[in-house]
């Protein structure tokens, strides 16, 4: 009778010692950052610029008065409020900021198509990739 008791003792402490993980995953999924500036509210919104207009775009409002400011942002509003109820949404706010990445990542690309693209046919050879990417030493 103690044996059983014993051995049920046994596989219960066995199970509960092993039952938890040993290595640590990460609960976060990380995305690409918005921008390449330093994030901090209290000092700078160089970082929220970036993200909510686009890093051209925010190098353009820089140069703004505040009045131009105010007016170019009112506008922005206009396009960010998908259903027209003159309030931004989480959502919302969320989409125009994808768009703003997206549309950076494009003008990106475009940039870099054009410097790869040394004759200008829309076509990037293994000979213009070469040069392009490591000069004219291969």
């Amino acid at each position: 009778m103690l044996f059983p008791r014993l051995l049920l003792c046994l596989l219960a402490w066995a199970l509960c010692s092993s039952g938890k993980p040993t290595e640590r995953k990460e609960r976060v999924v990380r995305e690409a950052p918005l921008s390449t500036r330093e994030h901090d509210d209290a000092q700078s919104f160089d970082y929220d610029h970036d993200a909510f207009l686009g890093a051209e775009e925010a190098k353009t409002f820089d140069q703004l008065t505040p009045e131009e400011s105010k007016e170019r942002l009112g506008k922005i509003v206009g396009k960010i409020d998908e259903d027209g109820d003159g309030f931004v949404t989480v959502e919302e706010l969320k989409a125009w900021i994808k768009f703003a990445q997206k549309r950076w990542i494009y003008e990106d690309v475009e940039r870099q198509w054009k410097g790869h693209d040394l004759n200008e046919d829309g076509l990037v050879s293994w000979e213009e990739y070469k040069n392009a990417t490591y000069g004219y030493i291969l």
